[in-house]
């Protein structure tokens, strides 16, 4: 038995951020449209509160790719309706692919686990697009520590559904208390392994942190990458 790590992607291991705001400028600018920090802020803001509706399953992909552009370009004074949103989402997601970014003290944290933890495991589980987190793992060197990546395009469940984690368990094949989900999001990662019946740690939490961890069951939460290996060193020592 392998001590199983499933690690979000995004804000966990990869920096989405600083992907999205290189990317953004880039389309912008592709577009004839001037690029601002204050446009930057509204399409995250958007684009978090779509992707909160699409976990729910309130929304398609398509809903949240087209609603966001639409609401951006709207903010820019264009007529979206003469727009191809789809495209421009898709040019985005491109662009985003290879430009990745690793979270500052990822790699080090990863060859350390490798190193010292030779029967850990580590998957991605991300309801990301393919071509942009497989691209961005690339352009980044993090596939040399990974065991296999889960997307949700893939599977054709997104988390926190118990079927995507079900995928998952199915795939790894083995028992339930040799997976750790680690993870930033409460509604997504921490949710899902809660779903799934499975350990969590919450990683750089922030919030109402004891509430949240009562609600969502978190087993651990770690503010760094030293607290973190700390935690999954501890875990794997009893698991």
């Amino acid at each position: 038995m392998h001590h199983n790590l499933l690690f979000d992607l995004d804000q966990t291991l990869l920096d989405f951020h600083a992907s999205e705001h290189t990317a953004l400028k880039i389309i912008m600018e592709r577009n004839h449209q001037v690029f601002t920090e204050e446009r930057y802020d509204l399409f995250k803001q958007v684009n978090k509160s779509l992707w909160l509706e699409f976990e729910k399953g309130s929304i398609s992909k398509n809903e949240l790719f087209e609603t966001r552009f639409r609401r951006l370009f709207e903010e820019c004074g264009c007529d979206t309706e003469t727009m191809d949103l789809l495209r421009i989402n898709s040019d985005f997601i491109d662009t985003m692919s290879q430009n990745g970014a690793v979270m500052t003290g990822a790699l080090g944290f990863l060859q350390k686990i490798a190193d010292d933890l030779p029967d850990a495991s580590i998957y991605i589980i991300t309801n990301g697009v393919t071509r942009n987190a497989m691209g961005r793992i690339a352009s980044t060197g993090l596939q040399k520590y990974i065991r296999k990546v889960f997307i949700s395009d893939a599977i054709g469940f997104s988390k926190p559904s118990p079927e995507y984690f079900k995928a998952v368990k199915n795939e790894v094949n083995e028992p339930d208390d040799s997976y750790l989900v680690i993870g930033d999001s409460l509604s997504s990662d921490m949710l899902g392994a809660k779903n799934a019946a499975l350990a969590s740690c919450w990683f750089m939490p922030e919030g109402k942190i004891e509430e949240a961890i009562k609600e969502y069951e978190i087993n651990y939460t770690a503010s760094s990458f030293d607290e973190l290996y700390e935690i999954i060193r501890e875990w794997a020592s009893v698991s």
